[in-house]
This record gives C-alpha cells, sequence and structure tokens, in this order.
C-alpha cells in the first residue's frame, strides 16, 4: 500500500511537470476562480459591514404626547423592552431632545428660531431599533394596535417605511447574489480544470493503454491524475493568498476613506489562516473532482 501510493504520488508529481505550460494555464485558470472565490467572502464582509452600519441608523421613533406623565411612557418603555424583536430602546424626554436639537444646530437659525419661542416645543418619545429590519412593521403594529393610544402622539414608522423596506430586500439580494456567485464560480472553475486535465491525459492516452493491457488496476490509472489535480489546487491557493495580500493593502486605505467603519485589513489578516485553510480545501476539491471526473467520463477506465 504504501509503495502503490508512493508511485502514485510520484506520478502524479511527474505528469504535472511533464505537462509544463499546460499545467501552468491549469493553475492560472484556477487561481482565478480561487481568487474570486476569496474576493466573494471579502466581498461579502464588506456588503454586510456597510448594511450593519445602515442598520444602525435606522430605527422608529414613538412620540408622546405633551401632557403624558413620565411614569407611564417609562412604563411603555419597559413593556416594549420584553419584545423579542426589538434591540434596544432609549427614552429621550423633552428637556434631553431640546438640548439636543440645541447641540446639533449651534449658531445656525434653526437655534435663533427657537429662542423665539417661549416654551419647549418638542416631544418626549423612544427611540427603537429591531434585531432585523424587517421587524420593525410588526413593532410598529403592535405599537399602534396597542392600549397607548391615550398617549402617544405617532409612530415614525410610516416615513421610515420604504427605506427600512428597501433595506431588507438588499440584505436578500446580496446573501442570495453571493451564494448563487459562489456556485457559479465553482461550476466554471471545475469544467475548466476538468477540460485542462483531460488534454492531459489525452496526450497519455498511449500509456494509459498500456497500463491497462499489462494488468493495472482502476485505482493505480486514476491516482496520478488526482494527484496531478490536487498539486494543481494547493498551487493555486497559496498563490491565491499571495496575491491577496498586496492587493487587500492597496485597497484597505480606500475603503477606510468611503466607510471608515468597514476595517478590510483588519478582518483579512485576523482571518488569514482561515481563508488559507479554504482556499487550500477549496483548491483540493476542485482539482481532485475535475480529474475524477475526467477520468471516469471520458478514458472509461
Amino acid at each position: 500500500m504504501i509503495t502503490t501510493t508512493f508511485r502514485i504520488t510520484r506520478y502524479g508529481f511527474k505528469n504535472f511537470l511533464r505537462n509544463g505550460w499546460l499545467s501552468v494555464a491549469t493553475v492560472a485558470v484556477m487561481l482565478l476562480a480561487l481568487f474570486f472565490f476569496l474576493g466573494l467572502m471579502l466581498f461579502r464582509f464588506v456588503t454586510i459591514s456597510a448594511l450593519d452600519s445602515v442598520k444602525d441608523k435606522i430605527d422608529i421613533s414613538v412620540y408622546f404626547k405633551i401632557e403624558a406623565a413620565e411614569d407611564e411612557m417609562l412604563r411603555i418603555k419597559a413593556i416594549l423592552e420584553d419584545l423579542s424583536e426589538i434591540k434596544s430602546i432609549e427614552y429621550v424626554s423633552r428637556d434631553k431632545a431640546l438640548s439636543n436639537f440645541k447641540e446639533k444646530h449651534q449658531g445656525d437659525a434653526a437655534e435663533q428660531a427657537l429662542k423665539e419661542l417661549d416654551e419647549n416645543p418638542f416631544l418626549a418619545s423612544l427611540n427603537i431599533k429591531a434585531n432585523d429590519p424587517s421587524q420593525y412593521s410588526a413593532i410598529s403594529s403592535y405599537i399602534e394596535n396597542g392600549s397607548f393610544d391615550g398617549v402617544i402622539e405617532k409612530v415614525t414608522f410610516a416615513q421610515n417605511q420604504l427605506v427600512i423596506e428597501r433595506l431588507s430586500t438588499i440584505i436578500s439580494n446580496v446573501n442570495r447574489a453571493g451564494l448563487s456567485l459562489t456556485i457559479i464560480l465553482a461550476i466554471i472553475a471545475i469544467l475548466v480544470a476538468f477540460n485542462t486535465i483531460w488534454l492531459a491525459m489525452y496526450s497519455n492516452r498511449e500509456e494509459i493503454g498500456i497500463m491497462r493491457l499489462v494488468g493495472a488496476s482502476n485505482t493505480y490509472i486514476r491516482g496520478p491524475y488526482i494527484v496531478e489535480g490536487v498539486i494543481y489546487g494547493v498551487i493555486a491557493a497559496v498563490l491565491s493568498i499571495l496575491i491577496s495580500i498586496p492587493v487587500i493593502l492597496t485597497v484597505s486605505p480606500w475603503m477606510a476613506k468611503i466607510a471608515s467603519e468597514i476595517d478590510l485589513k483588519g478582518y483579512f489578516f485576523s482571518n488569514i489562516f482561515s481563508f488559507f485553510l479554504y482556499q487550500i480545501v477549496f483548491g483540493i476539491l476542485l482539482g481532485a473532482i475535475s480529474s475524477f471526473i475526467a477520468i471516469r467520463r471520458y478514458l472509461r477506465v
């Protein structure tokens, strides 16, 4: 068994070296597929981070009537905190709302207009963030259909509904597109590697025929080509990581200018060993599956 395994591995390396430029072309194609696969994982991180940032900026506000007692408002806040759909609730008193407005509009015309008023025009409110944008509708319905009509002036879900619904659609579409693109790239890589390995096997068809005549087993014939496919995958995986490093170092500063909350470089280097493992496994699977299919389908061994 050990001798057979050693010979199969040795013949696999010989085939790889003997094919020369054909091996280089195969590695290049698989490298492209693996590079896009890695890029897809990084793109998923960027989109999720960007969407999470937008999600954090979206909420619905519940405004209370001016005569509502603070104890009643805090009671409603406690009731809403028990809802599983709600991530967080912030109570903003009338005085706090006034202070926030002055701080935001310090020195502009809005602050001057506010000084003309004799009383605080702002209402106390609850700023509500949901665990998921799709849950805002249920939260709004619960508040509006509850027993809070006597103290609630309005709920701002209607004004934010279009933004929230579009955000939910974007998140769903990004997730589906990412999965679809991953599958498509994997299929393309398998087909390209399959055709390349088939050409290599076709050039060695006389040697394979001799091996069959002398009684070589199917495993002994298949083995070197599967090893060859694995070599393609491993080399492509290593190169994809090495090429990605300067690309990430170049792109990351530009990404930080666009969205400061997205630390692409930090994410990549903190997970580089995981990415390397993914690339190795994906590359080996692509090469081995392509080789196995080529042998089984075209050589009939």
